[in-house]
């Protein structure tokens, strides 16, 4: 464990309790500088009550001490013999409970336009359990006929390189099995860039486009002086009305 146990909320206790500089903070607790500085000044973090890393055998007060005296002291986390090897246990990914509600739109477009994708890869991009994705991928879904499929990415679920990365691990995967991809299965395996970049693909005629090939007609040809001669029926009785004026 490198990082302090509720690090936004030992930020706001040392940003409260002691003179260290916002780097110092910044750099023990894991976090941005100027993500300190906002909670010195109030507009990050407002409302989390302060978590005491001395009190709960996290920094020891002589780190404290140190670091009001040397701005460029680095605070050392106190060593604890039962966090060896612990890892952070792993799960979904954590979805704000203001964009929750968008997680079945975005699971019905990744199912959509992206069938490559395992329920796990899906899961993982947007923070879902895979019985929910089971749903929407059969039309199960209580509240399917109201789901509009958007991208994930346009959502703020996950990142544009997040998708890109488990498309082209899921394109890997169904090469190594030996499994063919359709066109339109390849073509959404690229970035959006490449696509862009991309000949449009070739659009076949439709019985209207025929029709109108065949009704075009071609231009006379008066290149020869028999063709000129025999003229259409209409001009003929226009010289017959000039050379009875004249008489």
């Amino acid at each position: 464990m490198t990082r302090p146990l509720m690090a936004k909320a030992t930020a706001v206790w040392l940003v409260d309790n002691t003179t260290l500089t916002f780097r110092q903070v910044a750099e023990f607790c894991g976090m941005h500088e100027l993500e300190v500085q906002g909670i010195a000044d109030g507009d990050v973090a407002t409302g989390v009550k302060g978590f005491d890393p001395v009190a709960n055998n996290q920094l020891d007060a002589i780190e404290i001490e140190k670091g009001q005296k040397d701005p460029l002291y680095k605070l050392k986390l106190k060593f604890n013999a039962a966090a060896v090897g612990e890892e952070k246990r792993r799960g979904p990914r954590y979805t704000p409970l203001s964009k929750r509600q968008d997680r079945p739109a975005a699971i019905l477009w990744l199912v959509k336009f992206h069938p490559e994708l395992s329920d796990g890869a899906v899961g993982k991009l947007v923070g879902t359990t895979k019985p929910t994705i089971q749903a929407i991928r059969e039309r199960t879904h209580w509240n399917i006929n109201n789901i509009t499929p958007i991208d994930p990415v346009a959502l703020g679920l996950c990142k544009q390189s997040e998708l890109d990365t488990a498309v082209q691990a899921a394109a890997r995967k169904r090469a190594a099995e030996g499994t063919v991809m359709t066109d339109d299965e390849r073509r959404k395996l690229v970035s959006t860039e490449q696509s862009l970049g991309m000949a449009p693909e070739p659009k076949i005629p439709s019985g209207l486009d025929l029709f109108t090939e065949e009704r075009e007609e071609k231009p006379a040809d008066f290149s020869d002086a028999e063709s000129f001669f025999n003229l259409p029926h209409g001009e003929d009785d226009d010289e017959d009305e000039d050379d009875d004026l004249r008489r």
